[in-house]
């Protein structure tokens, strides 16, 4: 963890609440190993995905086998498993996250108090608040990227980018896509829903990769710009 540097706090004055310097370090791991363990069971949802696929494509092709039969079987439960244990691990995955991201916003107020179009109950808000969701959590997590980046210019932009981008796909499309999985009755109609399920849970895999790695480069230039304190070191 990082120790706050000596004299670097909230500028007098700053937005309310005050703002304080904490280390995002622990919960900035905690929150990459939870995405990490989401895109596990990501992996997971793949495979029964493509079980499902292959034995149902058995089935609506008139094989009634036993054995084909006990795929299905299989591969049903298999997708079951995964999608409860999907949800288990999303809940916690995102209560972390939003931690994460309240610590990280509330550091990024010390650094540039002035520099964020939201106000910080939007770090909540922005995942709640219908049509919102769509675009406050990404400016919320801009702006703190913004306010974290060293020196004069912030960083490039294109991993928060692509992380929105993938979230927003797997969670509009992934919602769309569960419902028609729901719909279906016949070994056909399941079998036509399995092979796009299976593609928005390998980019829900990716999105997950994305935010970890999102969460870390940030996490770390938070840590490397408190280290550093309010100006350069003078020369010796």
């Amino acid at each position: 963890m990082c120790a706050t540097p000596a004299g670097f706090a909230a500028p007098p004055g700053a937005g309310k609440p005050k703002a304080r310097l904490r280390s995002p370090v622990g919960l900035g791991w905690a929150t990459a190993a939870l995405l990490g363990v989401a895109a596990a069971v990501d992996l997971f949802a793949v495979v029964a995905d493509y079980l499902r696929y292959d034995a149902t494509g058995d089935l609506a092709a008139g094989d009634k086998g036993a054995a084909v039969l006990d795929r299905a079987d299989t591969a049903d439960a298999l997708t079951g498993l995964a999608v409860g244990t999907h949800s288990t691990v999303l809940l916690v995955c995102a209560v972390v996250f939003v931690v994460w991201l309240w610590r990280v916003r509330v550091n990024a107020e010390v650094f540039a108090p002035d520099g964020h179009r939201k106000a910080r109950p939007w770090v909540i808000a922005g995942w709640l608040v219908p049509i919102a969701s769509a675009w406050y959590p990404r400016r919320v997590v801009l702006d703190v990227w913004n306010a974290s980046s060293p020196g004069d210019r912030p960083k490039g932009r294109a991993l928060v980018n692509l992380w929105w981008t993938l979230w927003l796909l797997t969670t509009l499309v992934g919602a769309f896509l569960a419902e028609v999985v729901k719909a279906s009755r016949t070994p056909q109609e399941i079998h036509d829903a399995m092979l796009p399920m299976l593609l928005i849970d390998a980019v829900d895999l990716a999105a997950a990769l994305v935010a970890a790695a999102m969460v870390l480069r940030l996490t770390r230039m938070q840590d490397e710009k408190a280290r550093r304190g309010p100006t350069a070191p003078a020369a010796v």
